[in-house]
């Protein structure tokens, strides 16, 4: 029995090799027993093969006959068996594509393509959509009465798989576009029989499922090689949008690539259209939108075990918040990875880092004092590092910054210079902050030298390379009215930044006013303002209009205003009322507006127009209706008319919102004296609490000296007014930080 199999075997064998033969010489075969006659092509039209190898081989047909039969191994000849035994007989395209996958086995990319292109899957795509369609009802209503559809499962998989890998063929040959567009014919067969695009019914054994994933995953890169991003995000979308019957991984595998194409390809294309959606459901408007939100799934299905943890794709993720503004939606996606997806220590460090980005400071320096606790990691120099910047900004925290920055200095121990000159520059802005909140003058001025001499520590360290240091530098001189240093740096500062940098104009353009240079200081601004685009000119157009005012230029001044209510008016108009803005930017847009509508009050309060005043005043409520700005220029406004009860109210109001604003304290003050029998204690008390703030303002030295004289304190008037003329020869239209 077992032999009589074997012969059977061998004999079927024998038959497979002359049809194999038949179809490279041009000849006719018919089935043994009564076989239906097989029509092939005679020899003007027989297979590529033959031309090929004669091409190349010159060797006549039984060269060809014989290196044929030593090429079809026991392998293919097992599965044309298979075909022969589900259709009878091996059609002309079904053999071209044995052949040609052999030959790209083998490695001969040209033969192997010169085979494929020989199967015209035009001509048999009509047989191919019929097939499925039968195929797949079949399996759906497991029908008894089979009818078999023109073409067997294996054969359409055969066919597909030939122009899958034809499409290889064109890849490796460099012919991207060409390679697309055959890669494409397979997906568009199935997507037009298949809405759901599912080949699951089709069976485990068939090839159909596993090319049309190979396709699938190819077809964008096929794209993208070729040069065409348009088509390469709608191959994307088309396979994530349609059911391929793709595993988690493949899915998660495209999606990834995806949203990377989306952020970093550089183009732009129409949103997807989604017409299987739900009404009032999200739709990306661009590449960042569709990218965040392709992103967001993935994390979704991490969190429910679908698939793996990838790092990556926190990473893209956060490029992609981080361009669209909106670091806090990067720091909710942190706090939702479960627990052990990621180091605890990274966890606190990243989060801090986006609730620094988005401005919230204190939540921030939270988050890294756990990271830094013994706990977790006290040497953790990026933490300190950043800690040390969060702190070094904010007077009551300075202290704390001088604490990190030391601990920094240790932890490095000379490892790396340039966190050491970071370090050193931290540490001075922490000291000069520090200082401000000192109770003697002696160690206000303690700290302040040692914030100098740990500032040019820095520079030195750096060679004065490092603009960052060479800034805070020229601002601690200025603080402390060496006002040529300050200048030399300065421009050192603007040297280094390609005199590209607003802020550096902006402390230039203070210390010459501060040298009573306007015109010098005028002329910088309008340098500044050739180089600069419309809407980054806000600081500098109001810098321009105080300068102007200093110099009684008040139409000028008016004029700049104007100019600057004009680009803000565009500007709101072009970003639909800024919302289209990040949100760093859109709020320093309406405090600037805000603060504008504040000058034009005072100097309309200092030539007596009140109705122009009170217009200005309306305007910044509309804005924002309660700050410490706002109120002062109303009291000012209600000081100038002598109505001096509401002024003082309106500067209470102002301190209520802000205890620290210094021109509400000193204006208080001022309003108190113009009261008899007022306590000179509670008029003291004021003054002190403003040079508290702000040791340098000559305003609150000169109101300090007018007490001291009406209490018949001479010397400590004297002292009071010398301070105060020597600051206001020395003080800029506008503070310097």
């Amino acid at each position: 029995m077992g032999n009589g199999n074997r012969q059977g075997r061998r004999k079927k064998r024998r038959s497979l090799k002359n049809m194999m033969q038949c179809l490279c010489s041009g000849e006719q075969l018919r089935r043994e027993g009564g076989m239906d006659e097989m029509a092939v092509p005679s020899s003007s039209d027989s297979l590529a093969t033959k031309d090929y190898y004669s091409a190349t081989t010159g060797s006549g047909r039984s060269g060809q006959d014989g290196q044929l039969q030593r090429r079809l191994d026991a392998g293919n000849i097992e599965e044309a068996e298979s075909s022969l035994r589900e259709a009878g007989c091996l059609n002309y395209e079904e053999a071209r594509a044995l052949l040609g996958r052999y030959e790209y086995q083998k490695g001969n990319i040209e033969a192997a393509l010169h085979v494929f292109e020989g199967i015209n899957i035009d001509s048999v795509t009509p047989e191919i959509k019929i097939s499925l369609a039968k195929i797949k009802e079949n399996h759906r209503r497991h029908s008894k009465n089979y009818v078999p559809p023109p073409m067997s499962v294996h054969t359409v998989g055969t066919l597909f798989e030939a122009v899958f890998l034809k499409a290889q063929c064109l890849q490796a040959l460099g012919r991207f576009k060409e390679a697309a567009q055959s890669c494409k014919v397979i997906l568009d067969i199935v997507d037009s029989l298949l809405p759901e695009g599912s080949c699951k019914n089709f069976g485990a054994e068939c090839k159909l499922q596993d090319t049309v994933t190979k396709a699938v995953e190819l077809l964008p890169e096929l794209w993208k090689l070729a040069d065409c991003p348009h088509e390469v995000i709608m191959a994307y979308r088309q396979a994530l949008l349609r059911r391929w019957n793709l595993s988690s991984e493949t899915i998660a595998k495209i999606q990834k690539e995806f949203a990377a194409f989306l952020l970093y390809s550089g183009a732009e294309v129409i949103p997807p259209d989604l017409r299987s959606q739900k009404e009032n459901s999200f739709v990306p408007r661009n590449n960042i939108e569709e990218a965040i939100l392709i992103l967001i799934i993935l994390l979704r299905k991490v969190s429910l075990n679908e698939i793996e943890w990838d790092p990556s794709i926190l990473d893209h993720l956060s490029f992609a918040l981080s361009v669209s503004g909106d670091l806090t939606a990067l720091a909710n996606q942190w706090e939702e990875l479960l627990p052990g997806t990621i180091n605890r220590g990274e966890r606190y460090y990243a989060l801090a880092l986006c609730y620094y980005g988005a401005g919230q400071d204190l939540v921030a320096l939270n988050l890294l004092k756990k990271l830094l606790s013994s706990n977790e990691d006290p040497k953790h120099v990026p933490a300190l590092l950043m800690a040390s910047n969060i702190c070094c900004k904010n007077p009551n925290l300075a202290e704390d910054g001088v604490n990190y920055a030391r601990r920094m200095l240790e932890n490095l121990n000379g490892r790396c210079d340039q966190l050491e000159s970071r370090a050193n520059c931290l540490l001075g802005i922490s000291l000069s902050a520090h200082s401000k909140i000192a109770v003697s003058d002696s160690e206000r001025i303690r700290r302040q030298s040692k914030a100098l001499q740990f500032l040019e520590t820095a520079r030195r360290m750096t060679r004065m390379r490092d603009p960052f240091i060479l800034y805070y530098l020229s601002l601690e001189y200025a603080d402390q009215r060496e006002l040529d240093s300050a200048l030399h740096y300065a421009e050192c500062f603007l040297e280094l930044e390609a005199r590209a940098s607003i802020k550096g104009w902006l402390l230039l353009a203070r210390i010459l006013s501060a040298q009573k240079r306007f015109l010098d200081a005028e002329s910088v601004v309008n340098a500044a303002l050739d180089q600069t685009a419309k809407w980054d000119q806000g600081e500098l157009l109001r810098t321009k209009a105080k300068l102007q005012i200093a110099q009684g230029q008040l139409r000028s001044a008016f004029e700049t205003y104007v100019q600057l209510l004009s680009i803000l008016h565009i500007q709101r108009k072009t970003f639909g009322q800024w919302k289209k803005l990040c949100k760093d930017s859109r709020d320093h847009a309406w405090n600037l507006e805000l603060e504008l509508w504040h000058d034009l009050a005072y100097v309309y309060i200092s030539l007596s127009c009140w109705h122009d005043a009170e217009m200005c005043l309306s305007r910044s409520k509309a804005i924002k209706p309660y700050t410490a700005s706002r109120l002062h220029a109303l009291g000012t406004m209600h000081e100038a008319k002598g109505l001096y009860k509401e002024a003082l109210k309106a500067f209470r109001d102002a301190l209520d919102i802000d205890s620290g604003h210094v021109p509400s304290l000193i204006s208080a003050a001022v309003v108190l004296r113009q009261f008899n029998g007022q306590s000179n204690a509670a008029i003291r008390s004021f003054l002190m609490d403003a040079l508290r703030h702000d040791r340098m303002n000559a305003s609150a030295w000169y109101n300090l000296g007018i007490l001291h004289k009406a209490e018949n304190k001479i010397s400590e008037a004297a002292e009071c007014f010398e301070a105060a003329n020597s600051l206001e020869e020395s003080a800029p239209v506008e503070p310097f930080r």
